[in-house]
């Protein structure tokens, strides 16, 4: 990761864990393996001592996803400043997405949060608390330039063969807008899926379409045919009931908004800041 001025993350590096790909930091000589104090600053308790546990599925660019063996991305830099704060350092365990829409690994004590550009939504309050909204954003509609697609209603109208990530509200909407969609495992898969001709067209989050584009190849052969403002926040998530990790997530959070970190890690992961942090199609 290249080095932000104002920045206070860590370098995550990657291991292999029994309950999936544990990705730890890197940055410290030795691991107290729990041994140490499970409470940390502001009596936040811990599912590990001496570490924050972040639950996430990679890939998942540029929110977190591996770059040259690390995990990086916006997420990560965001819970980094949490860890900071709370005196520890940022651990990440890659799970199946479904898990965060129910809860699992943070009701089982595997992970104290969850970190996965998910959205706010009703259903899934009802299975987690989440921080406050730290990204707001939209749903892209990817085709090929010589698709002849111009829009969502366009691909609906010529029966296009459409895809979408699993268990997300890209695949909400699509199944809601009448689409049977394709669905994949991964934000690599859906656009291995465009790339191979299994779809013509796929919808998912903006920014991770931002973050295709950035690709020469992929921007010669894709476009942005359609931008949907369907009002989605992300928000990190907690267990229910743990509020002290939740207002220290909120806490660092609006210190990163206050004192211009927030701006360069998003100017630095997804793009051109808005203050309002509006629709990332602005970029």
């Amino acid at each position: 990761m290249n080095t932000l001025s104002g920045r206070r993350t860590r370098v995550l590096a990657a291991t292999t864990a029994t309950a999936g790909l544990l990705l730890v930091a890197a940055c410290t000589s030795s691991d107290d393996g729990g041994s140490g104090s499970k409470t940390a600053a502001g009596g936040v308790e811990l599912v590990k001592g001496g570490q924050l546990t972040t639950c996430t599925h990679l890939p998942y660019p540029p929110f977190q996803s591996e770059i040259d063996g690390k995990v990086q991305g916006f997420d990560v830099s965001l819970i980094d400043l949490v860890a900071k704060d709370l005196g520890v350092k940022q651990e990440i365990l890659d799970t199946p997405f479904e898990n965060f829409k129910t809860g699992a690994f943070l009701n089982s004590g595997e992970c104290d949060l969850a970190a996965a550009g998910m959205t706010i939504t009703d259903e899934r309050k009802k299975n987690v608390d989440f921080s406050d909204p730290y990204f707001d954003a939209t749903q892209a509609l990817l085709v090929a330039k010589d698709s002849g697609i111009s829009s969502l209603a366009d691909a609906k109208a010529k029966k296009v063969k459409l895809g979408a990530q699993a268990q997300t509200t890209g695949e909400d909407y699509v199944k809601a807008q009448g689409f049977d969609p394709v669905s994949f495992e991964s934000s690599d898969a859906v656009l291995n899926g465009l790339r191979s001709g299994q779809v013509k067209a796929v919808v998912i989050d903006y920014p991770v379409v931002q973050g295709w584009l950035k690709d020469k190849a992929n921007a010669d052969a894709f476009q942005v045919a359609d931008n949907i403002n369907t009002g989605e926040q992300y928000g990190f998530t907690v267990k229910k009931g743990n509020t002290k990790l939740r207002t220290a997530i909120n806490k660092a959070l609006s210190d990163a908004k206050a004192d211009g970190t927030y701006k360069k890690l998003y100017e630095k992961w997804i793009g051109p800041y808005e203050a309002s942090v509006a629709s990332p199609a602005a970029s």
